[in-house]
């Protein structure tokens, strides 16, 4: 997921706020999720705790992983999403 993509999201969840605050708050804990991933990996490598490699690897990828879920569901008419087709 392109850094445009992520700003168009977030974007949108902040113009919908009042409307969709579960989305708002769901989009920032993956948005914190994916800084968390991408800053962890220096005191991972520092502190030698390389356990904690597969969970920042799955966190870098966690608006990714979760955008595919919300399109998924969105196709399957279980859970509308409103930001899929936002340019």
């Amino acid at each position: 997921m392109d850094l445009d993509s992520l700003q168009r999201i977030k974007r949108w969840t902040v113009r919908h706020q009042g409307d969709h605050p579960v989305e708002y708050h769901a989009w920032d804990t993956m948005l914190t999720l994916w800084l968390v991933g991408w800053v962890g990996w220096v005191p991972a490598f520092t502190f030698d705790a390389l356990w904690a490699a597969p969970l920042l690897a799955l966190s870098m990828f966690a608006p990714t992983l979760y955008v595919t879920w919300r399109v998924k569901a969105h196709q399957s008419r279980r859970l509308r999403c409103d930001w899929i087709g936002v340019r």
